[in-house]
């Protein structure tokens, strides 16, 4: 399976494990457990791909968001996403200067590496759609003219699924725009205890960069040498099918639930999120098992399950559970 022509030297295979390293370190140093949540901030980091948080308030989404980001010298921006927010808030918008008796642009705070959405649900449609050309091309749209974003650029949004009441449902092109998908869980006894040390220590205080965007791009340069078999995109192409073709390859009672499976970008996304974790694993070529780490994070919100499911309490990562059960490990 392994490629003999593989383009990653030992040297840069070393640098990347070093700065890897550093990174886990850090990450670790301010949040205590959520190790999910570091393989997938790290994963989309590599990628530069953009991430969706959720969990109940107060579980350090946003905490952790700004810790990825205090980790590298790139430029932060937060955005806390309310009803009223219009598209202009984000992007930009022109601007007449009675001086010149001229329109000037002024480009919003999606110019940053790092963007954090925070409770995007809480925007509406209009403004949520506002952010769809920003996550795919990369680039904005103003006045007629295109303004590119930061070679570096990673939008992390985050939200909570309890509060129904001034919240909008992100659409399925907004959703499948994000690499992936995190939940994060309450911590535990231990964990909370260790918490309440390292804030009394301020340990969240300090936010010094350990790495510059230079070492970021680095990085996203060797995950994109990363050496993936075509036995490896089959399987890829093998899960996403049955997440559109589910009957005859899951239990029919489980595929009665799905109601759409997962785009190309699903299977992109499977593609770039293995070459990551084989990359944070210390490898230079992807095994299915970098297939499976991440399997809820890059299809839970890529596949729609009918108002049945939920009546039942069907999760969909039971549902993919049974798929990757179903299909057959190269």
């Amino acid at each position: 399976m392994l490629n003999e022509n593989v383009n990653i030297s030992q040297e840069e295979l070393l640098k990347s494990t070093n700065l890897l390293k550093l990174l886990d370190n850090y990450f670790n140093e301010k949040i205590v457990g959520q190790k999910n949540l570091e393989i997938s901030l790290l994963t989309a980091l590599l990628a530069n791909g953009h991430i969706l948080l959720e969990s109940v308030p107060g579980l350090a989404k946003t905490t952790a968001s700004k810790v990825m980001t205090d980790a590298v010298a790139g430029k932060f921006s937060r955005i806390q996403c309310t009803p009223d927010l219009l598209p202009s808030d984000i992007i930009g918008t022109q601007v007449y200067n009675y001086s010149s008796s001229e329109f000037e642009t002024k480009t919003g705070p999606v110019f940053a590496n790092f963007v954090l959405l925070d409770e995007i649900n809480r925007s509406s449609s209009k403004t949520q759609s506002a952010m769809l050309e920003a996550m795919q091309e990369k680039q904005v749209t103003i006045g007629g003219e295109i303004y590119k974003l930061p070679e570096v650029f990673i939008v992390i949004a985050t939200q909570n699924p309890i509060e129904q009441e001034g919240t909008y449902l992100l659409s399925e092109a907004q959703l499948d725009r994000f690499l992936i998908k995190e939940k994060l869980n309450y911590p535990t006894i231990s964990e909370e205890i260790e918490i309440l040390n390292r804030i009394e220590k301020e340990i969240f205080d300090s936010n010094n960069a350990i790495m510059s965007l230079e070492d970021i791009i680095f990085l996203q340069n060797i995950r994109k040498k990363v050496y993936i078999d075509n036995s490896i995109k089959k399987y890829i192409a093998d899960i996403i099918y049955t997440t559109r073709f589910p009957k005859g390859i899951i239990p029919d009672n489980l595929a009665e639930y799905i109601e759409a499976g997962a785009s190309t970008r699903g299977a992109i996304a499977f593609m770039e999120c293995a070459k990551s974790v084989a990359l944070l694993n210390g490898r230079t070529h992807v095994i299915p098992e970098d297939i499976k780490t991440l399997r809820y994070s890059v299809l839970r919100h890529r596949i729609a399950l009918t108002f049945t499911a939920l009546a039942d309490n069907v999760s969909v990562e039971s549902i993919i559970d049974a798929i990757f059960g179903a299909i057959q490990t190269p």
